[in-house]
């Protein structure tokens, strides 16, 4: 779970926690970009580091603790949070096939995002009110 102060904008579940440490002993060390809508829908897509190269467009939304050495980053493109910078996002894991390039394919399962608006305290923290 990221913590920006004290609130966060990304989440991760119990569940998907569990695979990113399975997957981050399979491949090292991941990063997480919410995919725009194109191939794989809006899903969020997991990478080793250094497979997806994020650019001035994209937005760190955040870190998510998933019990490894080191926090698990997570962007957006630039242009996409401008719809999203009102939600939190909280990653979870479902059966399914992953998504296209993302690592969790092979796994029978894949990852999601479930979203809730900011509340009010949020909106005020990250200067959205």
């Amino acid at each position: 779970m990221v913590s920006i102060g004290t609130h966060q904008r990304v989440d991760v579940t119990d569940a998907a926690a569990s695979l990113l440490r399975d997957l981050t002993a399979q491949h090292g060390p991941l990063m997480f970009h919410q995919s725009g809508g194109c191939c794989d829908g809006s899903s969020p897509m997991c990478y080793p580091i250094g497979m997806f190269i994020t650019g001035p467009s994209d937005v760190l939304l955040g870190e998510i603790e998933a019990g490894m050495d080191a926090p698990i980053e997570v962007y957006m493109s630039e242009s996409q949070f401008e719809y999203w910078k009102y939600t939190h996002l909280t990653i979870d894991v479902v059966p399914g096939r992953g998504a296209g390039f993302s690592v969790e394919g092979p796994t029978g399962m894949r990852f999601l995002i479930r979203s809730r608006m900011l509340n009010d305290a949020e909106l005020e923290y990250f200067g959205l009110t």
